[in-house]
């Protein structure tokens, strides 16, 4: 079974579960489904899990959305730097450092 499938169907079982849907969004990703990635990507922001952040900004950037990827980046550093995280925070400050602070 893809991994797609059997991601689908553990969350079946627990749809809350924030690594799952993690998982099952950069599986989205790799096979090039876009758009359903970055919504569970930004479903995943709202619960505040900074992994999301900084992936749904790599995806953004791949997908030359820049201004896009920033604004999520930004929004990151803030949601990590609430939690304490300094490495999610320091790394995507690199990373939007990378992409230029303006449009």
């Amino acid at each position: 079974m893809p991994l797609r499938e059997q991601l689908e169907a553990m969350l079946a079982e627990d749809p809350t579960d924030q690594f799952l849907r993690y998982g099952l969004a950069l599986e989205l990703d790799k096979i090039g489904v876009h758009q359903r990635s970055l919504e569970l990507m930004s479903e995943l922001q709202r619960e505040s899990y900074v992994p999301a952040f900084f992936m749904a900004g790599q995806q953004l950037t791949r997908l030359e959305r820049i201004g896009e990827a920033r604004a999520v980046l930004r929004e990151g550093i803030a949601a990590a730097d609430r939690i304490g995280n300094t490495h999610a925070a320091g790394e995507m400050r690199e990373f939007l450092t990378s992409l230029g602070q303006f449009p």
